[in-house]
């Protein structure tokens, strides 16, 4: 039961941007025996009962009795062997700062940063000025996280016990926000209202307003002008294949360190400038030894980088909410920034590498990689855009059913965002390319999918049925290709890299295909568009390649009771002696020699080979189970 109020709390202050961003804080429950504390890289907003993971309060209360050291490091790592024997949940590594919930005597403890709160830990009078309005609390001044910082409030407690024959309930730590015991939620809840309402009061009675004005989004044009190149610099400058690119409009980004998560995930320090130039990156990598991941064009946007778009929106949040602070911190005397030193040691502080690393989802081979795919609502497209996300690729799933595609990248997970689409119509096609850079600042593959299917024989088929194909088999991959090519040459141009195009074409378009020509002669003539484009485009460092399909039998394209293929070719009478649709997907089952039909996932591993096949551009690569091959 307490595991389940202490899961709840968690996950009401830690979904409360005015409480927790970027997955920080944390939170734990203890027993007589056993400490319960959040783990490293789960997030508040997420975190379930079983989640929590378990550690004997005797062997943390041990590390405080810990001395006679030759230095520091080495009693970091006799405290962090400690933590480990401490734990009795395998897979999980605890909250760096678990001692000190173990500090504070209470059942549950809440540790969270409040924008209110550290306008006063961050303020140049802060101190002073929490002294009158929390004469209980107890301040602790500014140290390094970890055991150092634990072992710095031990000792403060031990001094506040003997001043004042109990234990603190609030403790306010210097950049770094408030940790809260209660023995219950509602007590917990309570202390928490008194705490922002006292700040909110004192912070109107200065005339300091609290709020921050969102600056919502940046003009779609300074986007496109800016974005594409700015990411390929930032790609240089950072070494990194792929990289997103988050936007917003203009407001003034922080000045400087404000607490650990705004240097662990937006660095502190940002380009302020009124023109971009590859010069300003440069300047700035040499001095700061990283790529900037905020970039203030003046009076027009705001860029945030990250590995994905994950990372870049935790840039973004940060950055305002640093704002937010400085502002705040003009009633309580002005914004105090973090040390060189205390910056330096954060910024390599492994822990919290560790916890960012994990926070973004690093590790998977596609992180970073902005993928555009059409037809992604249903079928082959929504199969091909869920194996690229589960590869980590961030994924604009783009469709002419837009609550499809919105409903598809809800599935897919946070790096996905449906897009509404009609590849045959040129103004449609130009503003998804703008609405996809204003999301992800560029586009690394293009996987044009769209496609429909007429069958029906020549001597009757509809003209208007032949056009409609026509239109978005053929036409709209030139649309899709002239529109994305312009941004992928503009990043390309600056880092060197290289993007990709990848028409999902079909077996239809390495062989012909009896009453079915409006959809063969559409992948035929795709096949020429490859090889056309394939050519005029490596200039620009953009390859572009061919998947061929075979026949996705469980997908709706075939399957769909009402206008499915099967339905299709058993009216029009293209298998021979089919009486129901049974019949026909048994003959086409018996065409493969691998005896089934096409994957998503068949698709996408062609794909991948011809993004990650550097010496491959205009080429047609059959997935069909060996029922079309090559000469």
């Amino acid at each position: 039961m307490s595991l389940e109020i202490i899961a709840e709390m968690s996950n009401r202050y830690g979904s409360n941007i005015d409480y927790v961003l970027a997955g920080g804080g944390n939170t734990s429950y203890k027993d007589e025996k056993f400490l319960y504390v959040k783990p490293s890289g789960v997030s508040l907003a997420a975190i379930k009962e079983a989640d929590f993971v378990k550690m004997d309060r005797a062997i943390v209360r041990s590390c405080f009795e810990l001395k006679d050291f030759a230095s520091a490091g080495e009693r970091e790592a006799k405290v962090k062997k400690l933590m480990d024997f401490a734990c009795e949940t395998e897979g999980r590594r605890p909250s760096v700062e678990a001692p000190m919930h173990e500090i504070m005597p209470f059942k549950y403890v809440v540790h969270t940063h409040p924008a209110l709160v550290n306008g006063m830990t961050c303020g140049q009078n802060g101190k002073d000025i929490c002294a009158g309005l929390f004469p209980d609390a107890l301040w602790v001044d500014y140290c390094d996280p970890g055991f150092i910082l634990a072992k710095v409030v031990f000792d403060c407690c031990e001094v506040y016990r003997k001043a004042k024959n109990c234990d603190p309930q609030v403790i306010f730590l210097q950049n770094h926000g408030v940790f809260v015991g209660a023995d219950s939620a509602e007590e917990m809840d309570a202390i928490y209202a008194e705490i922002m309402d006292k700040l909110a009061k004192f912070c109107a009675e200065k005339g300091v307003d609290t709020t921050f004005a969102s600056p919502g989004n940046a003009a779609p044009a300074a986007v496109m002008e800016i974005a594409p190149e700015l990411r390929g610099h930032l790609r240089n400058a950072s070494e990194e294949r792929c990289m997103t690119i988050a936007s917003s409009g203009a407001f003034s980004i922080p000045g400087g360190p404000l607490t650990p998560d705004h240097l662990v995930y937006a660095k502190a320090f940002g380009i302020k400038t009124e023109t971009l130039t590859p010069e300003l990156i440069e300047n700035f990598k040499k001095e700061r030894n990283y790529a900037p991941r905020m970039v203030e064009i003046t009076g027009k946007a705001v860029f945030f980088s990250g590995k994905n778009l994950a990372a870049a929106e935790t840039v973004r949040q940060l950055a305002e909410n640093g704002a937010r602070i400085e502002q705040i911190a003009k009633a309580f005397g002005g914004i105090h920034y973090l040390s060189d030193a205390q910056r330096e040691f954060i910024e390599n502080w492994e822990v919290e590498s560790y916890r960012a690393k994990v926070a973004s989802g690093a590790n998977a081979p596609l992180t970073g990689m902005v993928a555009v795919v059409t037809g992604g609502a249903q079928g082959f497209g929504y199969g091909i855009a869920k194996e690229l996300a589960a590869l980590g690729a961030d994924v604009a799933v783009a469709d002419l059913n837009v609550e499809g595609a919105n409903r598809a990248a809800a599935e897919l997970g946070k790096g996905s965002r449906g897009f509404a689409v009609n590849v045959a119509d040129e103004a449609s096609v130009e503003k998804l390319i703008s609405d996809v850079v204003a999301v992800y600042g560029g586009i690394d593959l293009f996987v044009a999918n769209a496609g429909v299917a007429r069958a029906g024989s020549v001597k009757s088929f509809a003209l208007k049925d032949w056009q409609f194909v026509t239109d978005i088999n053929y036409n709209g991959f030139f649309l899709c290709t002239k529109y994305c090519a312009q941004v992928m040459a503009k990043q390309n141009a600056v880092s060197g890299l290289w993007s990709d195009i990848v028409q999902v074409n079909s077996k239809s378009g390495l062989s012909g295909s009896k009453n079915n020509g409006a959809y063969a002669g559409s992948k035929f003539g795709g096949l020429g568009l490859v090889q056309s484009f394939a050519l005029e485009l490596v200039a620009d460092r953009v390859k572009v390649n061919a998947v061929c399909p075979g026949n996705y039998l469980d997908g709706p394209l075939w399957s769909d009771p009402e206008r499915g293929l099967f339905v299709q070719y058993l009216n029009a009478g293209k298998v021979p002696g089919a009486k129901n649709v049974a019949d026909v997907r048994r003959h086409y089952e018996s065409q493969v020699p691998m005896s089934r039909g096409c994957f998503p996932e068949d698709v996408v591993r062609a794909i991948c080979y011809a993004v990650t096949q550097q010496y491959e551009t205009g080429q047609a690569i059959p997935v069909t189970g060996g029922q079309t091959m090559l000469n």
